[in-house]
């Protein structure tokens, strides 16, 4: 497959952009995005075949299944079940923004990340053209855009170098605004454990959370 580029530089290039990799998403195809954390290789979330090929595109197994992304925190909602309340206070701190929370999964949802053993990690990106994207075609599948194992790209460039083939579309958003990645929580639990460190610091998330009698541990 031949990527095709779309800069973003002005109104109507950006138009054309969101609409490109929109139509790409809905025929199955995946798509590299900005986001405010590193650049992100996309695909349909519904669509088992695109995330089988998100994750053959880097180089990934199904024991590696991608976060997905949301374009408003009331989509949660759909995706997951049983969320408490310092999770809720996470998400009203920081979304849109770098934290991913992984929640338990609605056992309804019709689709196949890989093996997520009943959970889902969701995050709401604080990137304009992200959002645009994600408003037209719903939760997106959204892994780091690089190959397992290689540093995550910050900007176009570095994407297309590793994910060109793969790819219908490259939405170039310049560089990324953080070249550090979100911060993993899991709120599975009545307590919450920082499973990567990310943009967000535990000091970070924990002064959300104590005035609220809840703190969060860290895996490390």
């Amino acid at each position: 497959m031949t990527s095709e580029r779309y800069p973003t530089s002005t109104d109507e290039e950006r138009e054309t952009a969101i609409e490109a990799a929109s139509l790409a998403i809905q025929r199955g195809e995946l798509v590299v995005l900005p986001t405010d954390t590193v650049y992100g290789v996309a695909a349909d979330a519904f669509d088992p075949a695109a995330v089988r090929s998100l994750l053959a595109a880097k180089g990934r197994g199904r024991e590696m299944p991608p976060p997905v992304l949301v374009s408003a925190a009331a989509t949660v909602d759909a995706l997951a079940v049983d969320i408490p309340g310092y999770a809720r206070a996470l998400m009203d701190a920081f979304w849109p923004g770098p934290l991913t929370l992984v929640c338990r999964q609605q056992s309804s949802l019709q689709w196949d990340l890989g093996d997520t053993r009943g959970t889902v990690a969701v995050r709401m990106p604080d990137h304009e053209v992200a959002l645009e994207i994600l408003d037209r075609t719903g939760p997106l599948a959204v892994s780091s855009a690089n190959l397992t194992g290689m540093p995550a790209a910050t900007d176009a460039d570095q994407a297309e170098q590793m994910l060109g083939d793969a790819v219908a579309a490259i939405v170039d958003g310049g560089e990324s605004p953080g070249a550090v990645a979100s911060t993993i929580v899991d709120v599975t639990g009545a307590q919450g454990r920082v499973l990567r460190r990310g943009a967000l610091t535990l000091e970070e998330l924990n002064a959300v959370l104590e005035p609220l009698g809840a703190t969060l541990t860290d895996e490390d």
